[in-house]
């Protein structure tokens, strides 16, 4: 490897060198604090390492991974990410028994797995890239082993994603037994210039590929894992797996799909728009059934999944542009709504009840306010980035006439408003009792989420009224994209 192959996969190094130092201090000093300290400290010079890295972009490091704009504006995306639940999970995790630095080597490893996915240019890097993610997310998701519901999730996780994995290698296996390669480029090479390549073998395999990256995006019929660990994973941990799990799937699904031409087969077309249709109507149909809110976001999560493969659907650089604001919108709001569930939760219990945020506007004003932007943002009211998020999306499936689907996703839009509006109506509601189900925080490590929140609340309406620069951003990295 070259000087410009190490420079360009600093944001990788950097993570990985600092996942191995923490776990190394936690042999030598146990300290919470100190711990994420060098977390925090090590997540923010990768981010840094991002500008030397697209200095050199777009950079081919060996077959397995490229380091382009595309690639470096995503694993911006999750460093930022990342860096936000860490924040959140130390005044979680204060509150809770036990010892918890390890949680940050677990959320260091699964980030580096998710930046290995979305530069993955290659089955190999493709399956490692997910395995880095899903095991550490085991652990992460049984973090709080003690306790019955997130060692039930772990463990429903763990077998259902070991399950995904080998529908996943056998998908890889028939399509390298058809095509004699692995790297996605070698691939897209051969689909567009042979033209008698016997589809019953590639079709199969496709299938499967598209089952196990359909299970980590939880979209229908892959998502009955979905409620079960978003309820019982720890709440930063569930803001993890609901952004840069799913986040990072989607950039390498946009990268493979996108760089073949998947949308000259007419039977692929037929099987996402399918996908599509099922996890809209799923997502918010089910979603008003549930009275824990994170039940409902988990099934709303499923739905937004839906929503993002309307854009993939239409195909095109604008379509890539769609999907990425959104996706950053997403990011922003699924971290911020499960942040305040993360600050209201006491240390032996989620406030995942609807019933815990009757009143919440006032004992906790400001903690209320930031909720209410991130449900109105979900439910794509303007103002708001995921307002501005579902208009580009609406706009570039009008661009490629998918109408029928254009159509659900305005429908299935509405039927949410019911389920968000419950929540904001309970927490506007004033209900005597109310102020006696969750005290206000008294740990002083809560004002680092507190201040997380308020960030991802000014966000949240800064981007929903001047995008323009994000925007651009997000141009320059679709155009990137090889």
């Amino acid at each position: 490897m070259s000087a410009t192959d190490w420079i360009a996969l600093l944001p990788l190094i950097l993570v990985a060198g600092t996942s191995v130092l923490v776990m190394v201090v936690i042999a030598i000093h146990r300290s919470h604090l100190l711990t994420l300290s060098l977390t925090l400290i090590g997540l923010a010079v990768s981010f840094a390492s991002l500008w030397a890295a697209a200095a050199e972009a777009p950079q081919q490091v060996t077959s397995l991974l490229v380091i382009d704009r595309y690639a470096i504006f995503y694993m911006g995306l999750i460093i930022v990410a990342c860096f936000a639940v860490a924040l959140l999970s130390y005044g979680y995790f204060e509150k809770c028994e036990g010892q918890h630095e390890e949680l940050y080597v677990l959320l260091l490893l699964a980030t580096l797995g998710s930046e290995v996915l979305v530069a993955s240019t290659h089955f190999a890097s493709f399956f490692l890239g997910l395995e880095i993610l899903s095991v550490s997310l085991y652990a992460l998701t049984a973090y709080l082993h003690t306790r019955k519901l997130p060692l039930e999730a772990g463990i429903k996780y763990l077998v259902l994603a070991a399950s995904s994995a080998a529908f996943l290698l056998f998908g890889m296996a028939l399509i390298y037994a058809e095509l004699g390669t692995m790297s996605f480029s070698q691939i897209a090479q051969k689909l567009a210039t042979e033209t008698n390549l016997p589809l019953a073998v590639l079709l199969p395999g496709t299938a499967l590929l598209i089952t196990g990256i359909g299970f980590k995006l939880g979209v229908v019929p892959f998502h009955l894992w979905t409620p079960d660990v978003y309820e019982g994973a720890p709440a930063p941990v569930t803001a993890f797996v609901a952004t840069v799990s799913k986040g990072s799937m989607f950039a390498l699904l946009i990268r493979y799909f996108y760089g073949f031409g998947w949308h000259r087969i007419p039977e692929l077309y037929l099987v996402f728009a399918i996908i599509a249709v099922a996890s809209m109507l799923t997502g918010n149909l089910l979603a008003l059934l549930q009275s824990n809110v994170k039940r409902i976001l988990a099934y709303s999560s499923i739905a937004h999944l839906g929503y993002l493969l309307v854009a993939f659907l239409a195909g095109g650089v604008f379509a890539i542009e769609a999907v990425t604001f959104y996706l950053v919108a997403y990011f922003i709001t699924t971290l911020g709504a499960f942040g305040v569930v993360t600050i209201l939760s006491d240390g032996t219990r989620e406030a995942d009840r609807l019933e815990d945020y009757r009143g919440l506007f006032w004992r906790r004003p400001v903690l209320a306010t930031v909720f209410t932007l991130m449900i109105l943002s979900l439910a794509g009211i303007p103002l708001t980035a995921g307002f501005l998020g579902k208009f580009y999306i609406i706009a570039v499936g009008a661009s490629s006439s998918i109408w029928a689907l254009i159509v659900i996703l305005v429908v299935t839009s509405v039927i949410g408003l019911f389920y968000y509006l419950r929540i904001i109506v309970a927490v506007f509601s004033d209900l005597p009792l109310a102020a006696e189900r969750i005290q206000p925080a008294t740990v002083p490590a809560f004002r680092l989420g507190g201040f997380t929140l308020v960030v991802l609340a000014v966000l949240l309406v800064w981007f929903g009224t001047f995008p323009s620069h994000l925007l651009n951003l997000i141009r320059t990295a679709a155009n990137g994209l090889r």
